[in-house]
């Protein structure tokens, strides 16, 4: 159990729920809130036309950016670059090799230039090579101390609030709600259920292989390889979500052009079926980026004009940060 991760999920209860005559009470009257309570009416009513047996009622979403904050470097990222010099001291000869020297070097613009292969060998070289519980271990750690460079708070208090009150409500409306990202599987479960209210076996993410083996005591243990069995990604995702889940969604989160082809699996099932995209477009409550509808363009989290056309086009609910959502966070008064 992690003490510092258990506020957040009860920051909105069943009776405060009651009390504001809303199951959403952090979003503002509009499309996006009026969609999400549409499709829970159509989906749940037994006389409905579009009513879905409980075992059917299955949503996804994406975490990063539309689950808790991504800007301005992805959370397990971050969590890598710090664990380089751990790995260092354990292989001294990488002191002076790249990617790791860069980061060793502390020079950010150095680092924010680091290319995808030598941030894969990062990733490779801090999140394999270590027994199962070692690694978990060692992540609960740092999620328990790591804060945020602008707010100065666990990376697990920048969760969404209008978002855990809509896992809350499909949930409530019994919908079972899986976590499907791009992240690394093994570094989500760590915190998903105490955060989320999402338990590990719900977690489907970028996935590496395990060993089997054992230790010098004869008891049995699993080591992390580097050795990508999913890239859940793209394309990566339906087929992730097809693999772990073995249904089609009724319901799906994302917020970028990596949660694309999960929206356009879902909208093709017969049926209602709820398709919403975040567009991060409050830079004074949270970040403004894209490059859609003019924001400014990003590396992380991209949403681009040609995904806000598909969405427009395709009937997929954009979320607007600032017009929809009263409060970001669940510390905000």
């Amino acid at each position: 159990m992690l003490p510092a991760l258990s506020s957040p999920l009860l920051t909105v209860p069943a009776s405060a729920q009651t009390t504001s005559g809303s199951p959403l009470p952090s979003w503002n009257d509009g499309v996006a809130k009026q969609a999400i309570l549409d499709f829970v009416r159509v989906t749940t009513e037994t006389a409905s036309p579009n009513h879905v047996p409980a075992e059917d009622r299955i949503a996804v979403f994406d975490q990063d950016g539309t689950l808790w904050v991504e800007h301005p470097m992805y959370t397990q990222v971050v969590y890598c670059l710090e664990r380089v010099p751990a790995v260092v001291e354990k292989k001294p000869k990488l002191k002076n090799v790249a990617p790791f020297k860069t980061v060793l070097s502390g020079d950010r613009e150095a680092i924010a230039r680091l290319s995808l292969r030598d941030l894969e060998e990062i990733l490779a070289a801090t999140l394999t090579g270590m027994s199962v519980e070692e690694f978990n271990t060692e992540a609960k750690k740092w999620i328990e101390s790591a804060r945020h460079p602008r707010w100065k708070r666990p990376y697990t208090e920048l969760i969404y609030q209008p978002m855990l009150e809509v896992l809350r409500f499909l949930r409530d409306s019994g919908y079972k709600t899986y976590i499907v990202t791009g992240g690394g599987q093994d570094f989500v479960r760590v915190y998903a259920w105490q955060v989320y209210g999402i338990p590990p076996e719900q977690v489907v993410g970028t996935a590496a292989g395990t060993k089997y083996g054992y230790g010098k005591d004869g008891k049995p243990f699993l080591t992390k390889e580097p050795k990508l069995l999913l890239n859940d990604n793209n394309a990566g995702k339906p087929e992730g979500i097809h693999l772990m889940i073995g249904r089609r969604p009724y319901a799906a989160f994302g917020n970028s052009t990596g949660d694309r082809e999960m929206l356009e699996w879902t909208g093709a099932g017969a049926g209602a079926r709820l398709k919403m995209l975040v567009l991060h477009d409050d830079a004074a409550r949270e970040y403004a980026y894209g490059p859609a509808q003019g924001l400014p363009d990003s590396k992380v989290g991209t949403f681009t004009p040609a995904l806000y056309d598909e969405a427009k086009k395709d009937g997929w609910t954009v979320i607007s940060i600032k017009n929809d959502w009263k409060r970001v966070f669940p510390f905000e008064q």
